[in-house]
């Protein structure tokens, strides 16, 4: 028999056996006590409550609104440490100034090694940061409750701040929970986000200042990029992006407009002509391999086509890559 001692994982590792029991109680409407005290991490999240009617049933509750209801339930806490934040900062603040100065004179690239020493000189850049946050941040589908935890933890001080912030996703982003919950949480009024099928590589530029780019595929080594014409070029190149990206209050291209077919898939179909496999179609797409491979599988099933190679004929011959 299972227990709560066996059952342990950390809250962005749902197990695959609360995921069954919770789809199961979403399905039914309810379900019984004794069918959750193996996945005790069910009521620990709040995805179950008791029934008010019959306590030995448990009703589901949406995973937004638990979601939600937990965050706002850690929101004093949050506060406590972002206090504390600002008192360190406070503290470090003429030695942060001694540092930027030093820098700004020794080199106006900096190469930062590791993800701690980035996420520092990140956190330090947004600490000062009160006008203006451009990011552009690809692949937001694939985005784990950790990084939308760090997210909401850096944003938060900028929101109470007044700081303009531009975000540009992937169009997949318009169907990540995460992504979505992150921008529920921080109000359209304070963050205004646009998205475009494919954008470059991450990049985040604080106050026309600085900013930050990844110096290698795995993102562990990053430059941080002071020189004032850099940094102008990097906004020159944002703003082009932001031009032509499509803002999220507004119909992108994912709707079904060919028997079906949406346009993301018409976008993988496209890069499935072009020979391009699987694991870089869902990276250019901002999705994971999975969904990409599910949304080939629905693209070959109203084609009708039976192989890989026939689905690149039936592509091509359909004209679904000439619709605009």
């Amino acid at each position: 028999m299972s227990s709560r001692h066996e059952h342990v994982h950390g809250p962005d590792e749902p197990c695959q056996a609360a995921q069954d029991v919770y789809a199961d109680a979403l399905s039914a409407g309810r379900i019984a006590r004794s069918a959750v005290q193996s996945v005790p991490c069910l009521t620990d999240l709040a995805l179950l409550q008791p029934d008010p009617d019959d306590g030995q049933w448990l009703l589901p509750v949406s995973a937004s609104d638990a979601m939600t209801q937990l965050m706002l339930a850690h929101e004093q806490d949050i506060r406590a440490k972002q206090q504390h934040a600002a008192d360190l900062a406070e503290s470090f603040g003429r030695f942060i100034e001694i540092s930027a100065e030093a820098a700004s004179v020794s080199s106006p690239v900096t190469i930062l090694e590791g993800l701690g020493t980035i996420n520092t000189a990140l956190d330090l850049a947004v600490n000062e940061c009160f006008d203006e946050l451009l990011t552009i941040q690809p692949e937001a589908s694939s985005r784990g409750a950790r990084a939308l935890g760090e997210a909401l933890r850096r944003v938060r001080p900028l929101v109470e701040r007044g700081v303009r912030m531009r975000s540009m996703y992937q169009h997949a982003a318009r169907e990540a929970p995460m992504t979505l919950a992150y921008l529920r949480f921080v109000g359209p009024q304070r963050v205004e986000v646009r998205t475009l099928e494919e954008i470059v590589e991450r990049m985040i530029i604080i106050d026309r200042k600085v900013a930050f780019v990844p110096a290698q595929p795995d993102r562990r080594v990053a430059l941080e990029i002071r020189h004032p014409g850099a940094v102008a070029y990097l906004v020159g190149a944002f703003d082009q992006f932001w031009q032509l990206a499509t803002p999220m209050h507004e119909a992108a291209y994912t709707e079904a407009t060919h028997e079906g077919i949406t346009g993301v898939q018409r976008s993988i179909a496209r890069l499935l002509v072009e020979g391009h496999l699987d694991q870089n179609i869902a990276r250019r797409l901002g999705m994971n391999v999975r969904t990409c491979r599910a949304h080939i599988a629905k693209l070959a099933s109203t084609l009708g086509s039976n192989s890989r190679a026939q689905l690149g004929y039936l592509i091509a011959r359909s004209g679904i890559l000439d619709e605009t």
